[in-house]
């Protein structure tokens, strides 16, 4: 946790440290070596950064409100698999092909708050 808590003062130290380098060797090197340099400036750059983002919440966005058919409106295949939850007479199904994307959803059931996932 302590590192995990230091890591963007940590990638900003390594990329700082990187360019110092960088500049360093750009003024004595001749062409092709500084497209390497460029390339890995370039390269160091990219990386702090994306270890910075969460780019997890671009591939799975959350669900903004479940909406939900009766059983008879239903266009579910009799053979799609679902995950069932039942509390009370308040019952739900989440279709495994619809959470396969979001992975999770927040719902109340029964007037109890839950997460549905797997």
């Amino acid at each position: 946790m302590a590192t995990r808590d230091r890591a963007p003062l940590i990638s900003l130290v390594c990329t700082l440290v990187t360019l110092v380098l960088v500049v360093a060797l750009w003024r004595s090197s001749g062409k092709w070596p500084r497209v390497a340099l460029g390339t890995l400036l370039a390269l160091v750059t990219i990386s702090a950064v994306m270890s910075r983002l969460n780019y997890f919440e671009w591939m799975f966005h959350p669900v903004n409100g479940a909406q939900f058919d009766p059983e008879s409106a239903s266009k579910l295949d009799k053979g799609e698999m679902i995950m069932a939850v039942r509390f009370g007479s308040d019952a739900r199904a989440y279709p495994i092909r619809e959470m396969a994307y979001h992975h999770i959803l927040n719902d109340v059931v029964g007037g109890v708050p839950i997460a549905v996932t797997y």
